[in-house]
């Protein structure tokens, strides 16, 4: 625990994910209250209801896990006809950009469980989702303040960039930027995400990276050594824009021999690789983070691609960095082939450098006090 007692602080914190949830906004909040935490002040987490046990995470790490109920998830089931099940994707989009449903539902779950909420010195609210922000919004009055302090952390713009299919309706829009108004604080994850929001604002936003307890990460202490250039990748994908696969296509085409091995929940996306996958393609689920960071030490280079705009940064690049393994950086719209060709003949000069210390838990927790 922390010396200076004289200066604990009361720190509410409102997440739409926690632990053991393996999202960077899980990471962010569970980080986050554990060093605060660990740093000798009074932390109160809200966040929806899990099929996990806390009573040993609360005592171990010293702080309170409230739940605001039952996080709703996508209702609309995909049906066997091609044609439904297009339209039922159109109809879940439609919803997604008219009500922010299903996520809107936080809104509520917030807004009740802050109303029982008095006495703090800050509340940090996490999003995404943005129903998070929202939902403090609706609570926060001038007879229950909660805290004086208001901190919104956003890891995601919520509009204003490369929106595709339907943009955010015009009202959920106008809800955000009253949250922008109101709060007291809006922290960024890196410098790259200020121009995403409107100018009027930028003068409240904060740059708080993302951050982690960099001690003694479980890494796998053996030499490498693979009979062919052997990497990974690990995280989600956007179709057009972080897209493995017109880097997976490079590598056949000019009859690379490799083994790419890859952690998502997208599994759909490599179909029409069938034909490889076992050979040179291996698809896993999530693990959980540290078994991730064994495994992913285990490579002879990880694989990044670009999110192709410069308000979004990938926090698995700070995972990636834990290893110690380089880290090959694509857009996977415009391969670097030189590049490439280096990697796959372990030649990692263009390895992407990071700055872990930046991201030391300890030193993000400290950013967040000085908000307060």
């Amino acid at each position: 625990m922390s010396d200076t007692r004289v200066d604990r602080k009361k720190i509410l914190i409102v997440s739409g994910s926690f632990f053991p949830g393996n999202s960077p906004r899980a990471h962010r909040t569970t980080q986050l209250a554990k060093e605060l935490a660990h740093q000798g002040h009074e932390v109160t987490v809200l966040v929806p209801e899990q099929d996990y046990d806390f009573s040993m995470f609360m005592k171990e790490y010293g702080f309170t896990i409230k739940s605001i109920g039952h996080r709703s998830v996508q209702t609309i089931k995909p049906g066997q006809n091609r044609i439904l099940r297009i339209l039922e994707r159109v109809l879940f989009r439609i919803m997604l950009s008219l009500f922010e449903y299903p996520a809107v539902k936080l809104m509520f779950q917030v807004n009740r469980a802050l109303r029982k909420e008095r006495g703090h010195d800050t509340l940090i609210s996490i999003a995404v989702p943005y129903p998070i922000h929202w939902g403090v919004l609706l609570a926060r009055k001038p007879r229950h303040p909660i805290a004086p302090v208001w901190v919104a952390d956003c890891g995601d713009p919520y509009t204003g960039f490369e929106k595709s299919f339907l943009y955010k309706a015009f009202y959920l829009r106008m809800l955000t930027r009253a949250v922008f108004r109101k709060c007291s604080h809006i922290t960024v994850p890196f410098d790259g995400a200020v121009q995403a929001y409107p100018e009027k604002f930028r003068s409240k936003i904060k740059v708080i990276p993302q951050g982690f307890d960099l001690s003694n990460p479980k890494l796998f202490k053996g030499k490498t050594s693979h009979p062919v250039p052997t990497f990974a990748y690990a995280g989600s994908f956007i179709p057009g824009r972080r897209d493995p696969r017109p880097f997976i296509d490079d590598l056949i085409e000019n009859g690379i021999d490799f083994k790419f091995v890859i952690y998502t929940t997208q599994q759909g996306i490599f179909s029409k690789y069938s034909n490889i996958v076992g050979k040179k393609l291996f698809i896993h689920g999530f693990v959980d983070r540290e078994e991730l960071l064994f495994e992913l030490s285990k490579m002879d280079f990880l694989i990044n691609f670009h999110n192709r705009n410069e308000i979004q940064l990938p926090s698995k690049i700070i995972d990636y960095a834990l290893t110690g393994r380089p880290i090959l950086s694509l857009d996977s719209y415009n391969l670097d082939h030189e590049m490439v060709s280096e990697f796959l003949a372990g030649n990692y000069r263009a390895d992407l450098k990071v700055d872990l210390d930046k991201h030391n838990i300890k030193h993000i927790a400290k950013s967040f006090l000085l908000l307060t």
